[in-house]
């Protein structure tokens, strides 16, 4: 049986994130999480979080998560209080401390990179980069249209950080053969 952390890891990357960066209000927070999840995914296949992101008008958006911080389970209300700022978006107010135990070694390396990447950043800023050529947001957005689903493949590219699509599609293989064999 695979056990599946994915929601312990959410809970405590959005309190590492807010904790770790500066100005850590929603909009902020999603393109942290799109970030992370993204660049993990480029290096290994697969997504830290295993959230789906949509191109929305301010990039890219987990809209289940941005969804919930307005109507919360009762895990997310334990974790975090979510109050309607002063000047613009929410603040996101941690209840209890990240704990990073289901994190592996890269995962932490690649959530360290992009709080450290995007400490000083503001959430405005952040929409802007995803809004650049070649980014998974904008490509789907001209291939798809607004509101549709962002696919992870679009993180996939040249460089040596990257792995390519044929190993992708191997990784993908040998993950469902291991799921069939421990059902």
């Amino acid at each position: 049986m695979i056990i599946d952390h994915s929601r312990e890891k959410l809970l405590n990357l959005i309190a590492y994130f807010v904790k770790n960066t500066k100005n850590c209000k929603k909009t902020k927070l999603l393109k942290l999480l799109y970030y992370a999840d993204f660049r993990h995914f480029k290096e290994t296949g697969m997504s830290i979080t295993g959230l789906k992101y949509y191109a929305w008008d301010w990039g890219p958006v987990p809209k289940e998560l941005y969804v919930e911080m307005d109507h919360p389970k009762q895990d997310f209300n334990d974790s975090f209080s979510v109050i309607p700022s002063e000047d613009i978006g929410v603040d996101i107010i941690v209840k209890r401390p990240a704990d990073m135990k289901h994190f592996t070694k890269r995962e932490m390396k690649i959530i360290e990179d992009t709080a450290f990447i995007f400490k000083e950043a503001l959430g405005g800023t952040m929409v802007e980069c995803t809004h650049l050529p070649n980014e998974p947001w904008r490509t789907t957005l001209k291939d798809q249209g607004m509101y549709k689903e962002i696919n992870y493949k679009l993180a996939l590219d040249n460089t040596k950080e990257s792995i390519s699509q044929a190993e992708y599609e191997q990784r993908t293989a040998d993950f469902e053969e291991v799921k069939k064999a421990l059902s």
